[in-house]
């Protein structure tokens, strides 16, 4: 095989890709979910079925549709070689699959190996599962690939389950942990994740009974939700803003307009031309205010207002400065005041527009 391939898992494999023929790459950053917990252990199989038999099943079926999810290009490509070569390996048979645990569970590595090469089908017939929730098909598999590597270490054939029917509960946690963490540009904490899974499956549900219950295609109401999953409406409503997709302010309005979402809101923090040119007008109306009066009462406004680019300062200040009571002094500004008012009125200005 062309040596540009390694292993689609190689960071779900590790070091087993050591002894077995490397398969396509598909992602060569990959990384395991940050603070993956375990989930619990099955007790007993689920009662429908062995999971590897339904992978057999519904193979062909679900090939369409990773072939979509893969698109087009090297990647899809890769994806396909990937799927093509897992299927060449058969499955063992249930005494073969009980040797070659225990063997596996007792530390060879060659049987760990065979273990995880004839389960690869079925983290892809899972992994299909998930496609929509943020996370690409190569991504899914691999964190799949993780939660198979975790189910062999735990597994004890000796209980008498099948592999396939325990290593599905560690696949499915190994891939929800991952689209918990990965797959939303602004991470969520893992139980308000939970949460919001818990709310859109009841609103998904009873869009389903509005479509097919009554047969009218009706919006579901967050009363509604919030009363099926028995939480307050407003905290409902806050989990549902969770749900909604992040836009981009640089995506265009639409494809006849090369102008983007950024071009069309406001800007608050910048300034008004009209406001900048009203301060302007009332900036100049005070210097010619503060003109007419004479030296005394110019400096007190000035200093009590922090006028002509300068700091305010206390009565105390401005009494101790210029050799007067704080009393006189606030006489001066008070006297001052009506004739800037008076000034600033003649020409349309209120005080209250200026102090």
């Amino acid at each position: 095989m062309a040596k540009k391939r390694s292993t689609l898992n190689g960071h779900a494999l590790g070091q087993e890709a050591a002894v077995r023929p490397p398969l396509p790459a598909l992602r060569m950053d990959s990384t395991p979910p940050v603070g993956a917990a375990e989930a619990a252990e099955p007790t007993e199989p689920p009662p429908d079925g062995d999971p590897h038999e339904q992978a057999e099943a519904s193979s062909d079926d679900a090939r369409p549709a990773i072939e979509i999810a893969a698109g087009d290009g090297e990647v899809g490509n890769t994806l396909q070689t990937y799927l093509r070569d897992i299927r060449r390996a058969p499955l063992l048979t249930p005494q073969e699959e009980f040797d070659t645990a225990t063997k596996a569970r007792a530390g060879d590595f060659g049987a760990r190996q065979l273990m995880i090469e004839r389960n690869l089908r079925l983290v892809v017939s899972i992994a299909k599962n998930y496609l929509g929730r943020g996370l690409p098909m190569t991504d899914l598999i691999e964190e799949g690939n993780l939660g198979l590597m975790h189910a062999i270490g735990k597994f004890e054939p000796e209980r008498g389950f099948r592999f396939s029917t325990y290593s599905s509960w560690w696949i499915r946690q190994s891939i929800e942990r991952a689209i918990m963490h990965q797959a939303r540009l602004v991470r969520l904490p893992v139980h308000v994740v939970r949460e919001l899974n818990h709310v859109v499956k009841a609103r998904r549900a009873l869009e389903a009974d509005g479509l097919h219950g009554d047969g009218t295609d009706k919006p579901v109401r967050v009363e509604d939700i919030a009363l099926r999953v028995g939480r307050p409406v407003q905290e409902v409503s806050d989990l549902l803003k969770f749900a909604e997709l992040p836009a981009s302010l640089d995506a265009p309005i639409d494809r006849e307009n090369s102008e983007s979402m950024i071009d069309s809101v406001a800007d608050e923090g910048a300034s008004d031309p009209l406001s900048t040119t009203l301060n302007h007008e009332i900036d100049v109306l005070l210097q010619h205010g503060l003109d007419e009066l004479n030296d005394r009462e110019r400096e007190v406004l000035s200093g009590r207002y922090g006028l002509r680019d300068r700091e305010p300062e206390t009565l105390e200040v401005l009494a101790e400065r210029l050799g007067l009571t704080r009393e006189r002094i606030r006489q001066i500004q008070q006297e001052a005041l009506v004739k800037l008012k008076r000034r600033m009125a003649r020409s349309g200005v209120d005080r209250d527009s200026i102090f």
